[in-house]
């Protein structure tokens, strides 16, 4: 099952378009619910402690069955974690986050540092206009679809730096070290359509700066 989660972050149109399916979980992440409405999609499930969501349309999506989970204002999760939390305790072996980014600068690098939480094993892209992010661990590995001449950044998340390899790339790596706090690894480009990266220590997040969508799928 594949989870949408609509954060209150700055919505930017993205190349994959939401569009939930029957079968998919759709979340919103307390005021994210308006991205739901402006896109006119019902969320299954309404999260947060409420308060940048309004009033009225928190009470119309209950009325129309929408599970509204609420938590005090007071708490030590964002809304967004708790959404994330919850697709995977819900069964979702995919998330995608949309408007996680935008606004507040403190907001938008704890939703990116999100992707590393250390009990979410689900794998979870942030999707922002062209811009995808994905976050690898050790061991993992990633292959990416796009389009010749795409962009795709390396970027290392902690000290000791990363150890990557990756095919399909301008720049290809084998078994080579990103030093945490440099840039070697900013803007890669995809020599073809498909690139693949494997890490084999520290975290990595890997992002996809998009020319044009892809024709095919909805991932």
């Amino acid at each position: 099952m594949r989870a949408l989660i609509f954060a209150n972050g700055v919505y930017h149109d993205p190349f994959r378009t939401p569009e939930a399916d029957p079968e998919d979980l759709v979340i919103a992440a307390d005021g994210g619910s308006q991205h739901c409405l402006d896109l006119e999609i019902v969320p299954d499930i309404l999260i947060g402690d409420l308060d940048s969501s309004d009033p009225d349309l928190a009470a119309s999506w209950q009325k129309a069955g929408v599970e509204v989970i609420q938590y005090p204002e007071e708490k030590d999760q964002t809304d967004l974690e708790l959404a994330l939390m919850l697709a995977q305790n819900r069964g979702a072996d995919e998330i995608l986050v949309y408007g996680a980014v935008g606004g507040r600068l403190d907001m938008t690098f704890g939703n990116l540092t999100l992707l590393a939480h250390p009990d979410l094993w689900t794998p979870t892209t942030l999707i922002c206009g062209a811009e995808e992010v994905h976050l690898l661990k050790p061991g993992g590995s990633l292959s990416l679809d796009g389009h010749p001449g795409e962009i795709v950044s390396l970027i290392p998340l902690q000290p000791g730096g990363a150890l990557v390899t990756s095919t399909g790339l301008k720049y290809p790596l084998k078994k080579e070290s990103l030093s945490y706090g440099t840039t070697r690894g900013i803007s890669n480009v995809l020599l073809g359509n498909q690139a693949a990266i494997q890490l084999d220590s520290g975290l990595l997040a890997v992002v996809h700066t998009r020319r044009q969508p892809l024709k095919e799928g909805k991932s």
